[in-house]
């Protein structure tokens, strides 16, 4: 009996090849992602010997965007957005624009239609979230002031990419697609208000009935104690949600698993649930990059290298220049402006979404596609060198350039306290350095008891904001003793370091003790071997996270039991 095995030899093939060539890719400090597509193309038409079977790919593809996009929708806080929002949302804008023009540009010299050109266009400007979160991490950059703006950067991108794969299909027509002889049969202002209406409608469905019932379902079935019935549950609700937003809504697969995620974001089990689904996620997400592998025509790099070298151009300089000119004009220091020019200065994932949409639609010339792909491996595998360039581009700038040295320490509004700021906040004042979760708790407890501190963080909205509702705070780097100069910790009673950033508590702490021998200073921590070496090295109070939290918990358990007489264990 004979047996179509397909989709087995397809999903063996690309597994396969994808991990050694995976492998090897990290191995010489390449992303995995290069690796993947890398494997598609071998196994795909273009290449001799064996070629897999490309439409079970494109199937196997979609449900990889699925919950790419899912997974996308978990980490989606829109309370990372709001805290650099002054610096992300107008930066990301004017770079996503100056990119997409640039390569529109670029495109209709090369003979391509407007719509063709836009896709291209938009295709160069998007950056990949999966690479950036996973470089950063890697760096351990991700909880810093640079980190967290260079994210919510890409949140803005991401957000206006979603915008843009909602209204595309309905303009196709307009922007010189196949559809473009029927249009006349709709006005376009009808066909995009009925666009905008049924996302708008599954976008406050999803807001008003999935965010009860989601987080309802995943309670009840957590309570049943299987895991396995859980993992079921997210990957249903991911899937799920996105086929009837297709179906029902007209709602792209993407968009529709990107509401999922975000919605399930609200339940308290969104931490277990993106946990359960990665390793599903990770395998399809393998699955997708090899299926776009497949449709690159490789002989593009050797029939068409100028033009291959243009498209890395455009994302590494445009992206890149942009980015460094737009956070530099923002007065924010040199090291902020290179990191994220730096991890700007790539594509991936969203990129070869929108690139595909735009192929299936009839803008995008299969040549632009190859482009596309070909952009994606190139600068993703630059990538992780141009950010270990970071530190010796600083160096070398400020020794050459006095412009570089005037960035590095930019006449910051927030650097000083006010003229005015009244008497008590300058002399026994607390220093509290961090306004993050346990920073904004620390400066509640003083508030309610009346005593007076000074702020120092590095997110100058979060000062201005404090500024303007009547607190008393410095912008700034507390590792750098000026801001610390500025806060009066001379003259402070207390120093207390609530920033999870603890690389640089032991400067923090020498400059405080230099300026004021007698302060006493408070430290956090996370991580068990940090909070004994600081606890050896005298620095001060250590509050260690996880002790602190088994120390409340105990506590509270005693107290609900009279003392009795001990046990042979606790002797």
């Amino acid at each position: 009996m004979e047996h179509n095995v397909s989709l087995i030899t397809t999903i063996a093939a690309a597994f396969s090849v994808a991990l050694i060539l995976g492998f090897a890719a990290e191995r010489i400090k390449i992303p995995a992602m290069v690796g993947y597509l890398l494997a598609g193309i071998i196994i795909g038409p273009a290449t001799p010997g064996f070629v897999a079977d490309v439409h079970i790919a494109s199937q196997l593809s979609e449900i990889g965007i699925m919950l790419l996009m899912f997974g996308v929708g978990l980490h989606f806080s829109p309370d990372d957005l709001l805290a650099v929002r002054r610096v992300a949302v107008p930066g990301a804008a004017l770079q996503m624009g100056a990119t997409t023009l640039l390569g529109m540009a670029v495109a209709q010299w090369w003979g391509w239609s407007l719509g063709g050109a836009l896709v291209f266009g938009l295709s160069l400007a998007c950056a990949s979230t999966v690479v950036l979160l996973k470089t950063l991490e890697t760096r351990d950059l991700l909880n810093t002031m640079n980190g967290r703006i260079a994210v919510g950067w890409l949140v803005v991108q991401d957000l206006v990419t979603v915008l843009v794969l909602v209204v595309l299909p309905p303009l196709a027509g307009v922007l010189g697609g196949p559809v473009a002889d029927v249009a006349h049969d709709k006005p376009l202002w009808a066909t995009l208000g009925q666009t905008l209406l049924q996302v708008s409608a599954f976008i406050v469905l999803m807001m008003v009935v999935g965010r009860r019932a989601l987080p309802w379902l995943l309670w009840h079935v957590a309570r049943t104690g299987s895991r396995e019935l859980f993992t079921l549950s997210v990957v249903a609700t991911a899937i799920g949600i996105a086929y009837g937003a297709s179906a029902i809504f007209s709602v792209s697969f993407a968009l529709g698993a990107f509401f999922a995620g975000s919605v399930m974001r609200e339940s308290e089990f969104s931490h277990r649930a993106a946990q359960e689904s990665l390793p599903l996620r990770d395998a399809f997400s393998v699955l997708f990059f090899v299926s776009v592998g497949m449709i690159v025509d490789p002989t593009i790099l050797m029939g068409q290298p100028l033009r291959v070298l243009g498209v890395v151009a455009i994302i590494v300089l445009s992206n890149g220049i942009a980015a460094f000119v737009l956070v530099a004009a923002l007065r924010y220091p040199l090291k902020t402006a290179l990191t994220l020019a730096a991890s700007l200065a790539q594509i991936g994932e969203f990129s070869i979404i929108l690139a595909g949409l735009g192929l299936s639609l009839g803008l995008l010339p299969p040549e632009g596609m190859s482009l596309v792909l070909a952009g994606v491996l190139i600068s993703i595998a630059l990538n992780s060198f141009l950010l270990s360039a970071i530190d010796p581009s600083q160096r070398w700038l400020l020794k050459h350039s006095a412009l570089a040295r005037r960035l590095e320490r930019p006449e910051e509004p927030y650097a000083e306290l006010p003229m005015g700021t009244e008497r008590k906040y300058l002399k026994g004042q607390v220093v509290l350095v961090g306004y993050g979760r346990v920073g904004r708790r620390i400066a509640k407890a003083l508030d309610a008891r009346g005593i007076p501190y000074v702020v120092a963080e590095q997110n100058r909205e979060l000062v201005d904001d404090l500024r303007k509702s009547g607190g008393v705070a410095v912008s700034g780097n507390a590792a750098e003793p000026s801001v610390l100069i500025q806060a009066h910790i001379a003259d402070a009673a207390m120093l207390v370091i609530a920033s999870p950033d603890t690389f640089n508590v032991r400067q923090m702490a020498q400059t405080a003790r230099a300026l004021n021998p007698g302060i006493e200073i408070i430290v956090r921590t996370h991580n068990e071997e940090e909070s004994v070496l600081l606890k050896n090295e005298g620095i001060g109070l250590v509050f260690f996270g996880e002790e602190e939290l088994a120390r409340g918990m105990s506590d509270h358990v005693l107290e609900r039991f009279p003392p009795g007489p001990q046990t042979p264990a606790n002797q």
